[in-house]
């Protein structure tokens, strides 16, 4: 199942909390997490500063356990809303018969 997260700051954390050394350990798994297939893409917003992730999941539960490991997420300074998705099922209307 495809997950569409949508990072959603934290009220009440300072920037000065993004150091260095944490936002690298972030983009390490970030990237462990693409590579192991479960953040299919990944994407910053271009209206605000948040990033967006397509993820391959079971279900949200699992994306949220996933999404968990992001230093991030587990040191609280950002969180994600969570939006499962499914195939569109529109297209099956070009073919239906005219009996229908």
């Amino acid at each position: 199942m495809r997950i569409l997260a949508i990072e959603r700051p934290v009220e009440g954390v300072a920037d000065d909390r993004f150091t260095p050394e944490l936002l690298s350990a972030e983009a390490r798994q970030t990237w462990e997490l693409h590579q192991a297939g479960s953040i299919r893409e990944i994407f910053f917003r271009a209206d605000e500063p948040a990033a967006v992730l397509m993820l391959e999941c079971a279900d949200a539960a699992e994306a949220r356990w996933i999404l968990a490991t992001l230093p991030l997420v587990a040191t609280r300074l950002i969180d994600f809303e969570l939006i499962p998705l499914r195939a569109y099922p529109g297209f099956a209307r070009l073919f239906a018969s005219a009996e229908s």
